[in-house]
């Protein structure tokens, strides 16, 4: 049987932390829930255990710490502290996977901020040079977690990095979260999967999806 892996989520206490911190806490792992937030972050730490008695989840204080005990950090913040995050993290990220959820969006929601030969992921890179980061969750809405079937019909969640072995631990953590997970392919093709979030988005706001959708690869 294979060691339990641990995870660190560094912004638990976010809608999208939260949700992954939710999700996860369903499946094998060992959770370390890191935020600055401390009263979030205990109650998030109770609704887990309420929720899955038998979860593997402790509260940490300091993103350092949860970083050098995990097997996988995911930095489920916005692109704009990513920078701060990862000169946190930097030291103790090495060689480990770290997953980059981040969607650059501008404050109209109308484009990215990142240049278009660029992505969140692949600037999260440069700054953990020596790090696997993989680009998943961000094709997701924060309630996908709770209903990952809509329609009927189970959500794609794209995946993309450098690493093969990376890919498949991040397959499946997106497995266990309850999506199906598509690797889209190398870290650069994040820029393609930040700008559907950012059409998702636009387009949710046009036809009232309530934030609850997400993409579905229909094929033979």
């Amino acid at each position: 049987m294979r060691t339990k892996q641990t995870i660190a989520v560094i912004g638990a206490s976010g809608s999208m932390g939260a949700a992954i911190s939710k999700s996860l806490s369903k499946g094998n792992y060992r959770l370390l829930l890191f935020t600055d937030d401390k009263g979030k972050l205990k109650n998030l730490e109770k609704e887990i255990i309420n929720a899955h008695p038998g979860a593997d989840v402790e509260s940490i204080n300091c993103s350092y710490t949860a970083s050098w005990e995990a097997d996988v950090i995911i930095v489920a913040a916005p692109f704009a502290a990513e920078k701060e995050i990862a000169g946190k993290i930097r030291e103790v990220a090495n060689q480990k996977i770290v997953v980059s959820i981040a969607n650059p969006l501008n404050d109209s929601f109308d484009g990215l901020v990142t240049p278009p030969d660029t992505s969140a992921a692949e600037e999260l890179q440069k700054l953990l040079p020596h790090s696997k980061v993989i680009k998943a969750f961000n094709t997701t809405f924060a309630a996908d977690f709770a209903q990952p079937v809509i329609d009927g019909k189970q959500v794609d969640a794209f995946i993309a990095g450098n690493d093969d072995d990376a890919l498949e631990t991040v397959k499946e953590l997106v497995q266990t979260a309850g999506f199906n997970p598509i690797v889209a392919g190398d870290l650069s093709v994040s820029r393609i999967l930040e700008n559907m979030q950012l059409l998702l988005i636009r387009l949710g706001i046009k036809y009232n999806y309530n934030w609850l959708a997400g993409w579905k690869i229909l094929h033979q």
